[in-house]
């Protein structure tokens, strides 16, 4: 398959979807104080309907899979989507307001057409149903040349036990600053260093440090680094996490070194920072 070809195929991200309500105050409140809010909006959230909305503004074909109620939310929550150029694949639908919906099960999984995708991420969650998934797309891979199959990455951003255990189950695998910090490690390097033992043979292990940029470390031991890139103005830093990984995962699937797509997720999120939302990516980056 040629790289022209594989470009046009979609990356599909499978995780949280949700309504995020943001608060603007001109100063962080004080604990028992009272702020006036200067404004308010909805927007959708989620850490992998985030990276989906920001691959679609970088110009990516791209797909998104989780679980959506049935109600007034969740309708705006649709309604946000089909105005952005995703497709949705809303695989839980209830007609109760929960607060915990049931994430995408290895049966939904197995409902999904493979052959469409060049990439699946996973954003950590189901760890034990997520391996079963990503065992449907080896045991898929095991069908094609190696150029044809599918790359998995994973995204272990949260301190819970179960979903350690995807470390060795991503082509990529990003780990969060919480994790590695939870585990005594006080850089990002030290964090790879310390955790590449965890991953499978030839996979690349990211980690973002906020201010310091992020580092990886690859199959050949070197490691690669790129600083941050701040704003002028710091404004919204919900979903830089997010916006971070899609523009590394976007890099490396057009087939970019891991040293820009590490440079290029640095520049994508530090900018997101200095904006309300994400729309301003497209206009900064499509296409870039």
């Amino acid at each position: 398959m040629k790289m022209e070809e594989k470009k046009k195929m979609k990356i599909l991200c499978v995780g949280l979807v949700c309504l995020d309500i943001i608060n603007v105050v001109d100063k962080y409140p004080e604990e028992d104080t009272d702020s006036r809010c200067l404004s308010q909006r909805w927007q959708r959230g989620g850490n992998a309907s985030n990276s989906c909305t920001v691959l679609a503004l970088l110009g990516a074909p791209c797909a998104f899979m989780g679980s959506l109620s049935a109600g007034p939310v969740a309708d705006l929550s649709f309604r946000i989507i089909i105005s952005e150029p995703l497709c949705l694949s809303p695989l839980h639908q209830s007609g109760l307001c929960l607060l915990n919906l049931p994430d995408v099960s290895a049966d939904d999984f197995s409902k999904v057409d493979l052959q469409q995708f060049k990439w699946i991420h996973w954003e950590g969650r189901n760890a034990e149903e997520q391996v079963k998934m990503i065992q449907q797309v080896v045991k898929y891979n095991g069908t094609l040349l190696q150029q044809q199959r599918i790359t998995v990455s994973v995204e272990i951003e949260k301190t819970r036990e179960p979903l350690y255990q995807l470390f060795p189950h991503g082509d990529v695998v990003f780990v969060s600053k919480d994790v590695a910090r939870h585990f005594g490690f006080l850089s990002a390097e030290a964090a790879l260093r310390g955790f590449y033992s965890r991953v499978k043979q030839g996979a690349v292990l990211i980690c973002a440090w906020a201010e310091k940029g992020a580092d990886a470390l690859g199959p050949d031991g070197v490691l690669v680094h790129s600083d941050a890139f701040p704003p002028e103005s710091l404004v919204d830093t919900l979903g830089a996490g997010d916006t971070f990984n899609s523009a590394v995962i976007f890099t490396l699937s057009n087939g970019g070194s891991l040293q820009d797509a590490l440079t290029f997720g640095c520049r994508v999120a530090g900018a997101k920072c200095g904006f309300h939302g994400y729309d301003g990516i497209a206009e900064k980056f499509k296409n870039d």
